[in-house]
């Protein structure tokens, strides 16, 4: 059985294996393991181990060695200059340092993925160019690499990750054979998180929403069951401190999250994303309601150069404003301005 580094991506690496489709778009959840996915899955298709009944990546071939330290000639990786350093890629050369990393895959980039797709094999046995996540292409980028994905070079594979396959253009779609990634079953996750020393691992499951990948994200960060219990509370009581030094999209997602689970409580359901004792009770539908469409729009514009500090204590306000007995914040209806 081939082994891959997540155990729920058994099935579908094996699955992928016997497909040897030329261009495969590899769509599920965020948090499930995309890119872990497409990069097993190439040092899979790039191992020179041979012999009947051989299991592929072998973990001990030159080629899966090459893999292992990012110097496989015959693969490539398009990926925002965001997720290089996170995912264990060393910035491009040329970038500055004080820039900011681009969230884009740019044209440039693809148009020397496919010159280098054109090119010879350096070890014979197959090219492999992974793009990850595929949504990260603007149109002009995915519209250069359509005549690559119909008709590649001989002994090309092409990998493509997203979350949306409906995100990406039609005719991106037509032309790749899909494969799903499914959420691992809670025991598998609760059993691969507690290999990695997370304690109360189901709560940061909650949290996560069920990812195993996003729940890992979240210990990294150092929040902790304890303190994503705690959290609740302590917005109710205007504690900025307990969100002081949360990036904006993770800040404005949680307490989105946390809205989610005030609606549905208040509506007689259960809660998702936090333990039912740790909600406080009382919150009024209406204006959890009110908040979340809020929420929902400053979410969209989380690239804004906000003042982030000052948003973060005007978000916090505007939370213990939902309970009764609580102020209503001063700085409610003043967000777009905040950053300026």
């Amino acid at each position: 059985m081939v082994s891959a580094p997540l155990p729920w991506l058994n099935g579908p690496l094996q699955q992928a294996l016997r497909q040897r489709s030329h261009a495969l778009l590899i769509h599920g959840p965020a948090g499930v393991g995309q890119y872990e996915f497409g990069f097993e899955l190439a040092r899979a298709l790039l191992c020179e181990a041979t012999g009947e009944g051989v299991q592929r990546p072998c973990g001990r071939c030159t080629a899966c060695h090459l893999m292992d330290t990012h110097g496989h000639p015959d693969f490539r990786l398009l990926l925002p200059e965001a997720l290089r350093e996170p995912l264990g890629w060393p910035d491009e050369e040329g970038r500055k340092k004080d820039a900011k990393p681009s969230k884009w895959i740019r044209i440039e980039e693809v148009r020397q993925a496919i010159d280098w797709t054109h090119q010879s094999l350096s070890r014979g046995v197959a090219k492999v160019l992974l793009i990850h996540p595929a949504t990260a292409m603007q149109e002009a980028s995915a519209n250069a690499l359509l005549k690559t994905l119909e008709e590649p070079a001989p002994q090309v594979r092409l990998l493509l990750t997203t979350t949306d396959p409906e995100l990406l253009l039609p005719t991106i779609r037509s032309r790749c054979q899909r494969l799903a990634l499914p959420l691992p079953t809670r025991e598998a996750a609760l059993a691969w998180l507690q290999e990695r020393g997370i304690a109360q691992p189901a709560v940061l499951l909650d949290a996560a929403g069920g990812r195993p990948l996003e729940a890992q994200a979240l210990a990294s960060e150092g929040i902790d069951a304890d303190s994503w219990s705690a959290l609740p509370q302590r917005l109710r009581q205007g504690d900025a401190g307990a969100v002081a030094q949360w990036p904006l999209p993770r800040l404005l997602e949680t307490l989105l999250k946390l809205c989610h689970d005030l609606m549905a409580v208040a509506a007689g359901g259960a809660p998702r994303y936090f333990p039912a004792e740790a909600l406080p009770p009382g919150a009024a539908l209406p204006a959890l309601a009110a908040w979340s469409r809020e929420l929902t729009q400053l979410s969209r514009h989380d690239e804004h150069p906000w003042n982030a500090p000052l948003l973060a204590e005007s978000l916090v306000a505007q939370a213990a404003a939902l309970w009764p007995g609580k102020p209503a914040s001063a700085g409610r209806g003043r967000l777009t301005t905040l950053g300026r």
